[in-house]
């Protein structure tokens, strides 16, 4: 009987074992807003009101502002918006405003700003690794900086 290298019969897909059936598990369980830290699920919040705004072609400065106590904030936070867009591989997904589930992308990027805040820079790249160039992960790591510090700042 032919088998191939793990064993099984030619004809037969192999099982996936179950370390990767648990991978898929949890990627297809929706992360929650609930599970980041404060600064990171504001941006998050954020980064909704701004996509919202560019749909309709408006200002989202004055809002942030007045959303997120300051305009060094909301600056800091439209910064990091434009170094996602700018970094990322292609359009940022975001969930509508009210759902607390987050898209991958949002996972991803709370991840980036809750590393951030611990100033854990390997996590960090670990979390961009393979997703974003890494020429331009210095520029993202910066923006998230300015975004935390201003958070603490305002703190």
């Amino acid at each position: 009987m032919n088998r191939n290298a793990q064993g099984n019969p030619k004809n037969k897909p192999a099982r996936p074992s179950i370390d990767t059936a648990d991978l898929v598990q949890k990627l297809a369980e929706p992360k929650r807003l609930t599970a980041l830290g404060p600064i990171a699920a504001r941006f998050l919040y954020s980064l909704r009101l701004i996509a919202l705004h560019d749909r309709v072609k408006r200002d989202p400065v004055p809002e942030l502002t007045v959303r997120l106590g300051g305009v060094e904030i909301a600056a800091k936070s439209l910064a990091l918006s434009q170094a996602v867009a700018s970094t990322w591989p292609e359009d940022v997904h975001v969930s509508r405003f009210c759902c607390q589930a987050l898209t991958h992308d949002e996972a991803t990027i709370g991840a980036i700003i809750d590393c951030a805040c611990y100033r854990d820079r390997p996590g960090f790249e670990e979390q961009v690794q393979g997703l974003i160039r890494p020429e331009r992960i210095h520029r993202l790591w910066d923006a998230v900086l300015a975004l935390v510090a201003a958070e603490a700042h305002a703190a």
